[in-house]
């Protein structure tokens, strides 16, 4: 084979692998927004019932409460985030409809409206998400 067929197959290739990468994988969208933490007292209480103060939030308090992205309908697990230090988070996704959750709020007893949003290719959806903290432990009503 000569070199100048030889470059005319790989300049084909290439012209051609683009393009049908670009056929098969739709344009994403984009999930951002920010992550608020509420408590409902100034003071919590640690393992030995001693008081320790709440304060704002920090990276590490945004990395104790990650995001879990669900699909609307079956309700399965798409995609895990965490704020970063201002609280902040962005995500790409397929277009389609989504909800956005706190992973183990049951578990961690957090007051959390689940939040449904729709992505659409090559824009942008905003959804805010709070997060409410400091529900006593059963049993621990009334301690102070």
């Amino acid at each position: 084979m000569s070199p100048s067929f030889k470059q005319l197959i790989a300049a084909c290739i290439f012209v051609v692998l683009p393009g049908t990468a670009s056929i098969k994988a739709a344009p994403q969208g984009f999930l951002e927004g920010r992550l608020k933490i509420a408590s409902l007292s100034p003071v919590e209480l640690d393992g030995e019932n001693a008081p320790r103060q709440t304060g704002p939030a920090t990276p590490e308090t945004y990395a104790n409460y990650p995001l879990i992205i669900l699909s609307q309908g079956e309700r399965k697990r798409i995609a895990q985030i965490t704020a970063n230090a201002d609280g902040s988070y962005r995500a790409a996704l397929p277009a389609g409809d989504y909800i956005l959750d706190v992973e183990g709020r049951v578990t961690k007893r957090l007051r959390v409206r689940a939040q449904p949003f729709t992505v659409v290719s090559n824009e942008t959806v905003h959804v805010d998400l709070t997060i409410v903290t400091g529900f006593a432990a059963e049993g621990s009503a009334g301690q102070q």
